[in-house]
Parts: structure tokens; C-alpha cells; sequence
């Protein structure tokens, strides 16, 4: 039995929820978002719960109850709170600014970067060096914070470049002399 798809999602209040056949859409404050479950599960609204359960016995039909019960609470939280990564930014002159509908990075480049914000996606930045991105579509949000830490991944040496506010370096001794 999956441990996390026997648990119901509960829908929180100002948040509606459609099916239709293989479709689950959500409307809530940040917007509407759906999602398309494959057939070897069954996704039914009873009440105020959503209930995910599979179609029959097999590892395929197990394995998608646990990962569409998560897809679906993804869908209720993103709707009614949204999803916040928070990046930092360590290193001498590394700094960060929202100049517009761009972000603008500097980070010991020839050149600043200007990362283009997507829409549907909000980027603050209250000190130079955090980057706080918020969005209601989970993948979404952790794609464009992987694709900022991407331009200057944490080197292990001294630590600097752009990692998650959670995110622990192991760091190396330098060469001996």
C-alpha cells in the first residue's frame, strides 16, 4: 500500500475542483492550473477531500497512485499558496536586481546576465544577494531557480557562486605548501 497515496488531499476553503474524465482542474487566489492522471488511477472529490486510488494491483498502477495524490496536492497548494525557492548568492561584487521584467545578474562576468522572468512568475530580490522566486506551478518554479543557479553553480573551494538557501557545500582544503 502506498504510504503517501492512501492519504486524502484536503481542499482548503475558496478553492474549487473540477474532473473531467482524466482531467483535474483546481481554481483558487493565484489562479487555475490542471492536470492530466493516466488511467491506472481514479481521482474522486468526496466532501471537502480529494481521493486518489488505484485501478488495480500492479507496480505501475502502485507506483502512479503515490506520484498522482502528490501531483494533485501540488495542484491545491500552487492555487491557494503558491511555491517559494529562495536562492543566495556568495561572493565578492556578486549581486543580483530585478530591473523591469528582467533579471539582472552580476557575477564576475565580462558581461551582467538578464534573465528574462517568465510570465505567471515573480521574482524579488530584498538584499543583492537573495533571490526569492514565487509561483503557483511547482515544476515551474524549481526549473527557473535551476536554470539561475546554473549560471554560476557553488565552487568548493571558497563557496562562491548562486546555491538554494538550504543547500549545504562541502567544502575542500586548498592546495598545501
Amino acid at each position: 500500500m502506498s504510504r503517501i497515496g492512501k492519504h486524502a488531499v484536503p481542499i482548503p476553503t475558496g478553492v474549487t475542483v473540477e474532473i473531467a474524465g482524466n482531467l483535474i482542474k483546481a481554481t483558487g487566489g493565484l489562479g487555475a492550473l490542471s492536470y492530466a492522471f493516466s488511467k491506472e488511477v481514479t481521482v474522486a472529490v468526496e466532501g471537502t477531500e480529494i481521493f486518489v486510488r488505484p485501478n488495480g494491483t500492479s507496480d505501475r498502477e502502485r507506483a502512479m497512485w503515490g506520484t498522482t495524490r502528490n501531483q494533485v496536492s501540488n495542484l491545491i497548494v500552487g492555487v491557494s499558496k503558491g511555491f517559494t525557492v529562495d536562492l543566495e548568492i556568495n561572493g565578492v561584487g556578486y549581486r543580483a536586481a530585478v530591473q523591469g521584467q528582467d533579471l539582472v545578474l552580476q557575477l564576475g562576468f565580462s558581461h551582467d546576465i538578464k534573465f528574462p522572468i517568465p510570465a505567471g512568475i515573480s521574482i524579488k530580490c530584498e538584499k543583492p544577494t537573495l533571490i526569492q522566486i514565487h509561483g503557483k506551478d511547482r515544476q515551474e518554479v524549481g526549473q527557473i531557480a535551476a536554470q539561475i543557479r546554473g549560471y554560476k553553480t557553488p565552487e568548493p573551494y571558497k563557496g562562491k557562486g548562486i546555491k538554494y538557501v538550504s543547500e549545504t557545500i562541502f567544502r575542500k582544503e586548498g592546495k598545501k605548501k
